[in-house]
């Protein structure tokens, strides 16, 4: 019997549609990447803000055609929107067979066989959980590349934010855990590995009392083939002294930093119910530019918050010119039902906040051309990804600078001899407001 998965939303929600894969194929299901093929079609769905909740939507709609057009004989609905809207779904929605909550993926089996004999069913776990070293697991990054989650969940309650609501309190991994994942990785030909949660530096204080990045990192580091460790959506409360020592001194971890700062004003942090502060954050900044030779450092801010005046959003404008980020996602704030910032009051015009969210993404997009530009004659590491089929003398890929999918990448002209997977070295000759072109240095 095929099956065909599509995985929307999150790196995060990425590992649980891998993880699912594992199930069904170690269960004798062949996996199809053609959905006119597939007799078990599974969307993996988001539900992180307004758009993500659309596009899950509209690609469960989309695949319902194929019951009538392609082979389809189960449609099955899993992840965050399955978990938060499950009645809703299956009242409104007659194309969806089943549903599966974030903590229910370990029953993909179970569902399908209730659908297959004609049974619409929900599974919700009654707790979330998170997967182990020994799960089955069919990763769909290439293979030099893979996402490795360390803890499920999250223990702030950020005004905005739905995902405490939908995933639950933090569930961390054990590092021993991890790192036979990792060792497994590894000698299956993955060189990069991206440690990824909720939020990473609040990694392993549900289980050990208090947080063990630093404790996890020096683990894996360890993993003789592992090239480079990538830490992502490290919130910057818990983003300590010996972790930003760990980062400079240590070759494989990726001089990289992924910080969701969301604002920069403080009235603004207040109502979104972060702990941090514009003092807090910009001496963060200062440390981790200080203490690590050529950091990257990437944010994400929301833009249209309730209550946000213009003064505000030029405090926010402001930082950014001054603070210059490497790289910066801009979201406009999106009203999710059940959060405290749905309630408030002051609540911004949707063209108010689409006009600041342009303008911030046009200070932004110069300043990532400067940046740029002002590493050409820099020397890095790249790691390949693929070859442009129009001119095949160019090659793609990525150096510690760049994370998979979010940001730019790096183009190595008059390369005929790299293979995706390869690491070599290059000198930037321009810079873009993305991307780089470079030359390989032999």
């Amino acid at each position: 019997m095929k099956v065909g998965i599509i995985s929307l939303g999150c790196a995060k929600n990425l590992v649980d549609t891998e993880v699912m894969l594992g199930i069904l194929k170690s269960n004798g299901l062949t996996i199809t990447p053609n959905p006119l093929d597939a007799e078990i079609l599974i969307v993996n769905t988001c539900a992180f803000i307004a758009s993500a909740k659309e596009e899950s939507i509209t690609t469960v709609l989309n695949l319902a055609d194929c019951k009538e057009s392609g082979h389809c004989r189960s449609l099955i609905v899993a992840g965050c929107l399955g978990q938060r809207y499950r009645q809703e779904l299956l009242d409104e929605m007659p194309e969806i067979d089943a549903i599966i909550g974030t903590g229910a993926w370990h029953r993909i089996i179970e569902a399908v066989d209730e659908t297959l004999k004609g049974n619409r069913v929900i599974l919700i776990g009654d707790k979330e959980i998170i997967y182990d070293a020994k799960t089955p697991r069919l990763r769909t990054t290439p293979h030099y590349t893979a996402y490795v989650k360390i803890s499920e969940g999250c223990d702030h309650r950020c005004a905005f934010c739905a995902i405490p609501l939908i995933r639950g309190r933090q569930i961390s991994r054990p590092i021993n855990d991890i790192r036979v994942e990792v060792e497994r990785l590894a000698e299956e030909g993955v060189k990069e590995i991206n440690l990824i949660a909720q939020d990473t530096t609040n990694y392993g204080r549900d289980i050990y009392g208090e947080p063990k990045l630093c404790e996890l990192l020096r683990e894996l580091v360890k993993v003789e083939k592992i090239r480079w460790i990538r830490i992502m959506y490290a919130y910057p409360k818990s983003f300590t002294d010996e972790l930003i020592d760990l980062i400079a001194n240590e070759p494989k971890i990726c001089k990289y930093v992924d910080l969701p700062l969301q604002h920069a004003d403080d009235r603004i942090l207040k109502r979104m119910h972060r702990p941090d502060t514009k003092e807090s954050i910009e001496l963060l900044l200062k440390k981790l530019r200080d203490r690590i030779p050529n950091v990257a450092i990437r944010s994400t801010f929301i833009v249209g918050y309730p209550g946000e005046t213009e003064e505000e959003f030029q405090t926010l404008k402001n930082f950014l010119q001054e603070q210059r980020l490497d790289k910066v996602g801009v979201f406009v704030y999106s009203p999710e039902e059940d959060t405290p910032a749905y309630e408030m009051d002051g609540q911004i015009l949707e063209d108010v906040a689409q006009e600041r969210y342009h303008e911030l993404m046009s200070v932004q997009s110069l300043i990532s051309q400067e940046v740029n530009e002002s590493l050409e004659g820099f020397e890095f590491d790249v790691l390949i990804e693929g070859r442009d089929q129009e001119v095949p003398e160019v090659v793609a890929g990525r150096s510690y600078r760049e994370a998979p999918e979010v940001d730019g990448q790096i183009y190595i002209e008059n390369d005929k001899r790299s293979n995706p997977g390869d690491i070599v070295r290059v000198r930037a000759i321009a810079g873009f407001v993305y991307d780089i072109a470079a030359e390989r240095i032999d």
